[in-house]
């Protein structure tokens, strides 16, 4: 990966990060004002939508984080480890989470008149599209896996070579 390919990365992985802060430190305090004015049959979603917005934030900068793991690891040339494996695990486990946040959105949104039933079923397909995701970077740990595995018998077959010679 070359040096102008990381440092856009990162400084993508910076912005989302930022933004993320931004969202946690200002528009999630707007928005718990801003439903103070819920009419009073909806007051009871107040803090469902505010503490899953919140943890669907966390979720999101777990991602970043440990993408910024793995590029500074394939930076140094270190990704075909299995040191990998915790970081990718990590990345799995907070889209599955996130996808579990979006479909308790939907379980909380669902009864009553709050939103119409379009807005429930849309966010039953973002729960479809986030499990999606996790299962795309499940395939490719998968595709790591197989690296690890090359490598480590390619270290072995190298070091054999050396004793013959």
């Amino acid at each position: 990966m070359g040096k102008l390919a990381v440092a856009g990365l990162r400084s993508v992985l910076v912005v989302l990060l930022a933004g993320s802060l931004f969202v946690q430190g200002v528009m999630v305090p707007l928005l718990a004002v801003d439903m103070n004015g819920l009419r009073p049959e909806y007051a009871y979603l107040r803090t469902p939508i505010l503490v899953i917005t919140v943890l669907g934030v966390v979720t999101a900068q777990v991602v970043v984080v440990c993408v910024w793991r793995l590029v500074t690891m394939v930076r140094r040339g270190t990704v075909f480890s299995t040191a990998a494996f915790r970081y990718v695990h990590i990345v799995i486990g907070a889209f599955v989470a996130a996808a579990l946040l979006v479909f308790s959105l939907a379980v909380v949104l669902a009864p009553g008149e709050a939103v119409a039933p379009g807005v429930v079923l849309l966010l039953c397909g973002v729960v479809v599209a986030v499990l999606g995701v996790a299962l795309i970077v499940l395939v490719l740990r998968m595709l790591l896996a197989q690296a690890v595995a090359r490598d480590i018998e390619a270290a072995q077959m190298q070091a054999e070579l050396e004793e013959v010679i």
